[in-house]
C-alpha cells in the first residue's frame, strides 16, 4: 500500500507542489528517502524516527521508502519532516490515509515531537488554496499563513496535536492572521536644512520610481535624505504587500506573521558580496535586491562597493528581476526596486577645498568616481551634485516642507500613473514606460521638443539618457497635475539628468 500527502518546494518566491509517497515492503528494515533530497531532507529520517519514539510509536520492521515527486526537482530544507511523518503514520495505520491525502503540510520536527517554525509558510498557503487543500504548519508560522484566507490553516505546536486533529479526536481551530506590522519610525524631510534641489530630486524619485545618485562631500546630508525617503513613499498596495511578504517569508524574515504595508528599505554595507546582493547560496535565499522589491535599495559610499558587485545591478535595474543560475538550480527572483546611491566626490571627500583636499586633487576625484562604470551610471535617472552648506547658512535656514506635505503630492502623482497604466499590469510607474507607450504619454509640446533636441545635440545624450529625460518630464507633469509634458518639465528633467562630472 502507498500513502500520499503533499508539501512544497520553493523556486524563488514561488512554491511548487510536492507529492510525498510512503511505501512499506517486506525485506530488511530500512528507511530510505529518494527524490533528490539534500542533506537536511535526508536527515529527516532520524528526526522522524526520534519524534515518533517520543510519542511511543514504533516503526514496523519493514523496508520504508519515501519518494518525493517529481523526482527531478531538488528538495531542500527541514520543512519536509512533518509531511514525511504524516505519510508514514498513514502507511502504518495510525492516521486515516484519506485525511492525510487532502492536506499540504510543512514543518521541522524536534526530537521530542515539537513542530518548529520554517520559512515559506505564506507561499505554501497560497499554493494550498490554489490546489483546494488545507494547510498544516507550525504554530509559530500559523499567523503568517493565515493571511491567505482562501485556505484553511491549522497550526499545531506538536506532532501529537497534529495527530489528534487529523483523527478527529481534538480538532484544531483555524489559525488567525497576525497583526499588521506598524510602520517603522523614520526621519522627516522637515529635519533636513537647505538642499532644496536635493529634496526636489527625492520627490521626483519617489513619484516616478526614478533611480537617484547623490554626490557630495561627507557629512553633507546624503544619507539623511535617503533616510527620509520612506516617509514620502505611498504604502504598498495589497498586491504589492503580498509579493513583498512572500519574498520575506521564504527568507525567514516575516516575524510573528506581521505583514507590513510600508515599503522595504534595505541598506547593505559596502562589503556585501555578489551572493548577498543578488541572492543564491546553498539554499537559494533572496538577496538584498529582492528583499528591496517594491521598496528602496540604498547604497551608501557607492564607489566603495566591489566593482563586480555593482555590475550585477545593471540587468536587474532594467528587467525588474534577477536570475540566479547554478549548476543544479535556476531561480528567478523579482526585484523591482528604487535605487538610491550616495558617493563622496573622491576618497578624501574635499576635492574643491584647497585647505582640506589631498595631494592628489583633482585627479583623485577622477580616479575615485572612475570605479563606477559608464553603463551603471547611465541607469541613474537623476544625478545630483550637492554642494557643501556653510554652517552659517545652515543655522539660518528656515524649516522646510514636512514629509506629509511631500507625500501627498507623491501619492497624487502615483494615482495618476496607476490610472494611466490600469490596463498594463506589467507597468506601474513612469520609470517602466518605454517605446511607443512613452512616445504617446510623454510627447512634449513644440517648445519642449525643440529644447530636448538642442540639449541632445549639445551634450550628446545616449538613447537611454534621452528616454530617461522623457520619463522624468512625464513624472514632473504628473506632480504638476498636467496632462501634457511642457517645456518647463523638459528643462527641469534635463537639469536633474545631466551632471558635469558624469556622462549623460
Amino acid at each position: 500500500m502507498v500513502t500520499t500527502t503533499y508539501t512544497v518546494a520553493f523556486e524563488g518566491a514561488e512554491a511548487r507542489l510536492i507529492e510525498v509517497q510512503c511505501a512499506l515492503a517486506a525485506g530488511l528494515p530500512a528507511f530510505t528517502i529518494v527524490g533528490l533530497p539534500d542533506k537536511a531532507v535526508s536527515e529527516a529520517r532520524e528526526r522522524v524516527r526520534a519524534a515518533l519514539a517520543a510519542l511511543s510509536i514504533a516503526l514496523p520492521m519493514k523496508r520504508i521508502t519515501i519518494n518525493l515527486a517529481p523526482a527531478d526537482l531538488p528538495k531542500e530544507g527541514p520543512h519536509f519532516d512533518l509531511p514525511i511523518a504524516l505519510a508514514l503514520l498513514a502507511a502504518i495505520g495510525v492516521l486515516p490515509a484519506e485525511e492525510v491525502a487532502g492536506i499540504v503540510s510543512l514543518g521541522e520536527l524536534s526530537l521530542d515531537a515539537r513542530i518548529m517554525a520554517v520559512p515559506g509558510a505564506l507561499p505554501a498557503a497560497l499554493l494550498a488554496a490554489e490546489e483546494g487543500h488545507a494547510l498544516i504548519c507550525p504554530r509559530a508560522s500559523g499567523a503568517e499563513a493565515a493571511w491567505v484566507a482562501a485556505a484553511p490553516v491549522f497550526a499545531p505546536a506538536t506532532l501529537h496535536e497534529a495527530l489528534r486533529h487529523l483523527t478527529g479526536e481534538s480538532p484544531l481551530p483555524q489559525a488567525l492572521p497576525g497583526a499588521a506590522a506598524p510602520p517603522a519610525p523614520g526621519m522627516d524631510l522637515r529635519e533636513v536644512k537647505g538642499h532644496a534641489r536635493a529634496k526636489r530630486a527625492l520627490e521626483i524619485a519617489a513619484a516616478g520610481r526614478h533611480h537617484l545618485l547623490m554626490i557630495g562631500p561627507p557629512g553633507n546630508g546624503k544619507s539623511m535624505l535617503a533616510g527620509c525617503l520612506p516617509s514620502i513613499l505611498p504604502d504598498l498596495t495589497p498586491a504589492e504587500a503580498l509579493e513583498t511578504s512572500m519574498i520575506r517569508s521564504v527568507a525567514g524574515d516575516l516575524l510573528n506573521g506581521a505583514i507590513s504595508r510600508a515599503r522595504p528599505f534595505r541598506a547593505p554595507h559596502h562589503t556585501a558580496s555578489k551572493a548577498a546582493m543578488t541572492g543564491g547560496g546553498r539554499h537559494a535565499r533572496p538577496g538584498e535586491m529582492s528583499l528591496a522589491h517594491n521598496g528602496v535599495l540604498f547604497l551608501d559610499e557607492l564607489p566603495e562597493f566591489a566593482p563586480q558587485v555593482l555590475e550585477t545591478l545593471r540587468q536587474p535595474l532594467e528587467s525588474g528581476e534577477v536570475a540566479v543560475a547554478r549548476a543544479n538550480a535556476h531561480v528567478t527572483w523579482p526585484c523591482r526596486f528604487l535605487l538610491i546611491a550616495a558617493a563622496n566626490p573622491c576618497r578624501c571627500g574635499h576635492p574643491g577645498d584647497a585647505a582640506r583636499a589631498c595631494s592628489k586633487a583633482p585627479r583623485c576625484a577622477e580616479d575615485y568616481l572612475g570605479r563606477l562604470s559608464g553603463p551603471l551610471l547611465d541607469r541613474f535617472d537623476l544625478r545630483l551634485e550637492m554642494p557643501r552648506i556653510d554652517w552659517r547658512d545652515f543655522a539660518a535656514q528656515p524649516e522646510g516642507e514636512s514629509s506629509a506635505t511631500v507625500a501627498a503630492r507623491v501619492a497624487a502623482a502615483r494615482a495618476r500613473q496607476a490610472a494611466r497604466y490600469r490596463d498594463l499590469p506589467q507597468i506601474r510607474t513612469n520609470a517602466e514606460a518605454q517605446g511607443s507607450l512613452l512616445d504617446d504619454i510623454a510627447a512634449p509640446d513644440a517648445e519642449g521638443r525643440e529644447m530636448l533636441a538642442q540639449m541632445a545635440e549639445r551634450v550628446g545624450l545616449s538613447a537611454r539618457g534621452y528616454t530617461r529625460v522623457l520619463r522624468i518630464a512625464r513624472t514632473l507633469a504628473d506632480l504638476d497635475g498636467s496632462e501634457r509634458v511642457r517645456a518647463p518639465h523638459v528643462a527641469e528633467a534635463a537639469g536633474h539628468r545631466i551632471a558635469l562630472s558624469l556622462p549623460a
